[in-house]
């Protein structure tokens, strides 16, 4: 299996760092988005890889990337409303080597916040996201309330022992929530996933196959 490929894309405020992982026959493309850039997140943490790796295994092409202000990605944190910006410029970079197959949009922490928000917009603008993953959202200080999508297939992955993200909050705001989703709770895990990854590369598999 071909590695992942090194690569910079246009982005709003500059050149976003990325990589790429095509595949033969594949079913549909992922673009996934990395936790806190001021909190040391990049597409190189491990629950971002343990998604790249497990969409890889099933036959979609995969892209992460970081968002500006990280690694080799121009510019500076900007609260995440530019960070949409970075995810949307990926995904259209992504789309225009694919433009017929079926889109999944995943992310993790701050990642799916963005990724959330993202979904709405091309919602909005008639592109349809098949797939939404969120793990562990901060939508206690995230708000995106009013701009998810209400017709992709999404789910909620909320560790139970989270320190970083009150789980309750998570727990309520889905249950708040009007649009058809799925909440998973991950028992005796904590926000990074520690120890649990195989856990999640199999609550994974059954929602991406």
């Amino acid at each position: 299996m071909a590695s992942e490929q090194a690569l910079l894309i246009d982005g709003a405020v500059g050149p976003l760092q990325a990589l790429y992982q095509p595949c033969e026959a594949p079913r549909a493309v992922l673009l996934i988005c990395h936790p806190h850039p001021l909190f040391g997140g990049s597409m190189l943490n491990k629950v971002v890889s343990t998604v790249q790796r497990t969409a890889r295994d099933l036959s979609l092409v995969t892209l992460r990337f970081n968002f500006r202000g990280v690694g080799q990605s121009a510019g500076e944190h900007a609260g995440g409303e530019g960070e949409i910006d970075d995810a949307a410029a990926a995904l259209t970079w992504l789309r225009e080597q694919h433009p017929t197959l079926p889109i999944y949009l995943a992310g993790f922490s701050f990642g799916s916040c963005v990724a959330a928000c993202l979904a709405g917009r091309m919602e909005s603008a008639g592109i349809a996201i098949e797939r939404l993953i969120m793990l562990a959202p901060p939508v206690e200080r995230f708000s995106v309330d009013g701009r998810l999508p209400s017709r992709s297939r999404f789910t909620v992955i909320q560790p139970e022992d989270d320190e970083v993200v009150t789980p309750q909050r998570v727990y309520d705001w889905s249950a708040r929530l009007a649009i058809e989703h799925e909440l998973l709770r991950v028992p005796a895990c904590s926000h990074f996933f520690h120890g649990k990854l195989v856990e999640l590369k199999d609550l994974l598999l059954s929602r991406l196959s």
